[in-house]
């Protein structure tokens, strides 16, 4: 991939932030979009784009993508060569008692992208779905070949959704999608609302976890380097209709329109009480645990079948929880000046 002007939106967010510095570092011109809203800890969010910032190919937009004028406005002056969708309303369980904010950012917002791209064409769209898309299947690993139509939260529906939309025009326009499911990304700037940010800070503090399922949990933690490593080398990778897909037999992962779909995972499912002792012995320090049953929305494993993602450009993640997660305690030591 030559130098690029690459659109990621999400900049500020945590896989945003991570890719963005990674396409800067490459020598891309990066515009980054991202309403900077307070979900969580704008601090951190600030922290990111002044890193970002401190690129001179690097500038930055903020507002909500929902606002069709604006991204019209950005798109018509901008000229992208690719664009990386990343930005969206996040959280399973928020999603169950703020449903309306999904609708508004992960429907409407995705929307606006999809018409920008289409009236200003784009060598590629990638956009982030979820691995949250698999709801109530079973079968393991999940696989993109897979029909998943049983999603359990509005979360997982709007990401359904966007799969959806992006093929819709994908048909009708031969707009180049790629949709990318993301299996409980973890790492340094990583989000604090996720499990080992939450475990790591209330561990130094001694106050108790929240175990959910009574531990009973698997998740394919994929550290967020690989995610970036998969995403920088699909966006070269310009998808091509599938001249053998079967309308009487229907692969959901491709098409006969310009659409793929790709899990990133680690292929690694790990216990949730493992996940918590690599933490423990990182610290130094037990975790006091306050086990829970299942909550609404969540799915008990969760684990990526990535055959595809290698096929196409020869990569798979492999970094474990160990080297990830200590990573992330050295991180987070240094940034909020913690010392054990």
């Amino acid at each position: 991939m030559n130098t690029s002007r690459i659109l990621v939106t999400g900049a500020a967010g945590f896989i945003g932030f991570h890719l963005s510095k990674r396409l800067l570092e490459q020598g891309n011109h990066v515009i980054g979009l991202d309403n900077m809203n307070d979900y969580y800890d704008v601090g951190l969010k600030e922290s990111r784009r002044a890193i970002l910032s401190g690129f001179k190919t690097f500038s930055f937009h903020q507002f909500n993508l929902e606002d069709k004028a604006r991204v019209d406005s950005l798109f018509s002056e901008s000229g992208f060569d690719y664009v990386v969708n990343l930005a969206a309303q996040a959280g399973v369980r928020h999603s169950i008692t703020h449903p309306y904010v999904y609708l508004e950012s992960n429907i409407h917002g995705f929307l606006n992208i999809l018409e920008a791209c289409r009236n200003n064409p784009v060598k590629h769209l990638i956009y982030a779905s979820s691995s949250s898309v698999y709801g109530a299947n079973k079968k393991m690993p999940f696989s993109v070949h897979h029909n998943v139509d049983h999603p359990i939260s509005l979360y997982a529906a709007s990401k359904k959704s966007n799969e959806l939309m992006a093929h819709t025009y994908s048909a009708l326009f031969n707009l180049p999608t790629t949709g990318l499911r993301f299996f409980t990304v973890y790492g340094p700037y990583g989000r604090p609302d996720m499990a080992l940010f939450l475990f790591t800070k209330a561990i130094l503090e001694g106050k108790p976890i929240d175990v959910f399922n009574n531990g009973r949990m698997r998740r394919d933690f994929t550290y967020v380097d690989d995610i970036v490593e998969s995403i920088v080398r699909l966006i070269p990778s310009v998808p091509k209709p599938n001249l053998a897909w079967d309308g009487m037999n229907p692969d959901p992962a491709t098409s006969f329109a310009p659409y793929r779909m790709f899990n990133i995972g680690n292929n690694q499912p790990v216990e949730l009480m493992r996940f918590i002792e690599v933490i423990e012995e990182k610290l130094g320090k037990k975790a006091v645990k306050n086990l829970l049953p299942l909550q609404g929305g969540d799915v008990p494993e969760t684990y990526a079948d990535v055959e595809d993602l290698i096929q196409t450009v020869n990569f798979k993640p492999t970094t474990s929880i160990e080297k990830g997660v200590s990573n992330f305690i050295d991180w987070y030591l240094e940034y909020y000046k913690v010392r054990i």
